[in-house]
């Protein structure tokens, strides 16, 4: 890797594997490509931002000009593509910025990778990141592999499934030298507080309602931000061209029993009588469409390329908890403005 692009890199995911591979690459150009829409903040990287290898541009995948114009500019050897509207409830409210974004926006780099690698693609990655949610809804066994069908029940999953078949399109039809990885639900710091973990952890600090979707008897696979960051490194990397490769944290919970489990732990670290918190716990409408279960067979890339998971998530969410409760000043500057109109929006007023 000489030249890397990686997109959304101001976002919670992608502001961890900025990090990582500006420090761990010092001889790589990292350029950080971001709209900075209310789920960028460039906060999350203010350590690493006058590292002389780091550059951030704003602006946007949607913009086919922009985008062919860094590539010309930069003669990016390898693409990492994580910008994406991502919150399924806000999908259900505006689908087509879904669509537009994570559709056309992947179309668009697509085309620039295409057009300025020419036919010379040796050496050149375009690495696409996905979610487990295109694979739609298990029942109460079975895991997602990366021969399960696609099933999108959302319009965040249809655009994400719907962007994922177009890369693999551009590998079929043109050999454009492709690599995608469905990852399960990550948390982790930095993470922008409609997600459950963050906002239940504001909600907790706040003494506010922890609003719950149906009885909370959905299921997730959790996934360290920092385990998710390292495998992609891995796959980037060492990945076959043209693979699927699964990402998931081994740690299937029930939303309800981690609210509880999350309720114990910041009882104790705020030094609140026990059961305070999960007195907040609040019952609301179900999701439209809400998928009961997700869960990821990691074992490819467990075989392929060694990665693990390195902490258990019991480990992890301390680890969360702790990093929450010591950057309130975060947390108060990104619940501010849009955040709180769209809260009231989706919680609030139901």
């Amino acid at each position: 890797m000489k030249n890397v692009l990686i997109t959304g890199g101001a976002g919670f995911i992608g502001s961890h594997v900025v990090r990582l591979f500006v420090n761990k690459y010092p001889d790589c150009l990292i350029l950080n490509f971001d709209k900075l829409t209310y789920a960028g903040n460039l906060l999350n990287l203010a350590d690493i931002e006058q590292k002389e290898n780091y550059l951030f541009v704003k602006g946007d995948v949607t913009d086919a000009d922009q985008v062919f114009s860094l590539f010309s500019e930069h003669a990016f050897d390898t693409v990492i593509h994580l910008a994406a509207e991502s919150h399924v409830d806000r999908s259900i409210a505006n689908p087509m910025e879904f669509v537009h974004t994570n559709v056309l926006g992947t179309v668009n780099l697509l085309n620039a990778a295409r057009h300025n690698w020419k036919d010379a693609f040796e050496g050149k990655r375009f690495y696409h990141i996905s979610t487990d949610e295109v694979y739609g809804s298990l029942g109460d066994v079975g895991l997602f592999t990366e021969e399960t069908p696609y099933d999108p029940r959302s319009p965040y999953s249809a655009s994400k499934a719907s962007s994922d078949h177009f890369v693999r399109a551009y590998y079929h039809t043109y050999g454009l030298p492709v690599i995608l990885s469905n990852c399960s639900n990550n948390y982790g710091p930095n993470q922008f507080p409609e997600k459950l973990i963050p906002l239940f952890i504001h909600n907790i600090i706040e003494k506010k309602p922890l609003p719950v979707y149906g009885k909370g008897e959905n299921v997730r696979d959790w996934l360290y931000v920092l385990d998710h960051a390292v495998a992609i490194d891995q796959i980037v990397r060492r990945g076959k061209l043209g693979e699927t490769y699964n990402i998931g944290g081994h740690n299937e919970w029930k939303n309800i029993d981690l609210i509880r489990l999350m309720c114990g732990i910041m009882d104790k670290k705020l030094g609140r009588e026990a059961g305070t918190s999960e007195g907040l716990i609040t019952y609301v409408k179900d999701r439209a469409g809400h998928d009961l279960r997700y869960a990821i067979d990691a074992g490819k890339v467990s075989r392929d390329l060694g990665w693990e998971p390195s902490v258990t998530f019991e480990e992890g969410l301390d680890k969360t908890i702790d990093w929450y409760l010591a950057n309130t000043e975060w947390l108060r500057q990104t619940t501010s403005g849009d955040y709180l109109s769209y809260y009231r929006q989706q919680y609030e007023e139901r």
